[in-house]
């Protein structure tokens, strides 16, 4: 099986993370399954919805490539999930988004999730992504730290600076634990992995979930079902598929003014 991960870093400016990043990828992939991972440039380094609309029209490009390349699954390791509906409009094969699979996993780890996110811009978008999900009785608070993307990745490779960050997103956390969250989720990949070498992390008894992990796992049973049962996205409603000439103009008119 072979997965092409997208990440809405790119090596030039996050080389740290994607080491990793690889870890966690290594640890939770199953025999036979490789994962090549891929970036985006200019990278997402600024929290703000005209960020997202550019890196998730060279993701749905990309998404597009992998299908043609032979890749059984995409996984989009962008927890906003920017594109993610579009995408599956335009392939065959599954296309996972990180912030879809984490939420709906930790569905089933307890009854009221909460968000913890990295910039205050990304609160709307976070609120708009639960009512897509159909989970606004289930992701109930929505926190946030005062961070721009690129600069957690200061805190790769930097123990003290991870510590900082953890204890910041643990005291956001903790509010939202008291007010009866059982489950927190850190609002982005690059969180999740960065927390995801405290060991047993959790904030009052609520564990603090790493996503990354559960993503793979879901690009993987897709793949695996898809085979068993020919069957894939409902190509009514969300996901009609776009017709060939329309997917081309998409990859042949990328620019604006």
């Amino acid at each position: 099986m072979k997965i092409w991960y997208q990440s809405y870093v790119d090596l030039e400016n996050g080389a740290t993370y994607w080491e990793h990043l690889r870890e966690n990828l290594n640890a939770a992939m199953s025999p036979g399954t490789t994962v090549d991972i891929h970036g985006i440039t200019p990278y997402d380094s600024y929290a703000h919805p005209l960020v997202e609309f550019r890196c998730a029209r060279e993701m749905i490009a990309n998404v597009i490539r992998a299908e043609r390349e032979g890749y059984d699954a995409v996984v989009v390791g962008h927890f906003q999930d920017a594109g993610l509906y579009e995408a599956r409009s335009v392939v065959d094969i599954p296309v996972i988004g990180l912030g879809e699979a984490t939420m709906l996993w930790c569905c089933q780890l307890g009854q009221r999730l909460g968000i913890v996110t990295i910039n205050p811009r990304f609160i709307p978008w976070f609120h708009q992504q639960i009512g897509k999900y159909g989970l606004r009785d289930r992701v109930t608070g929505v926190h946030s730290l005062r961070f721009e993307p690129g600069q957690i990745l200061g805190a790769y490779g930097n123990e003290a600076k991870a510590l900082e960050v953890k204890d910041l997103f643990d005291k956001q956390a903790a509010p939202l634990v008291e007010q009866g969250i059982d489950v927190v989720i850190p609002g982005g990949g690059i969180p999740m992995v960065l927390f995801a070498q405290f060991q047993n992390h959790n904030v009052g008894g609520a564990p603090v979930i790493n996503g990354i992990p559960i993503a793979l796992k879901m690009a993987e049973m897709a793949v695996t079902l898809k085979r068993l049962t020919g069957q894939s996205v409902s190509r009514t409603g969300d996901y009609v598929k776009a017709p060939p000439e329309v997917i081309e103009e998409f990859l042949t008119h990328p620019k604006g003014l």
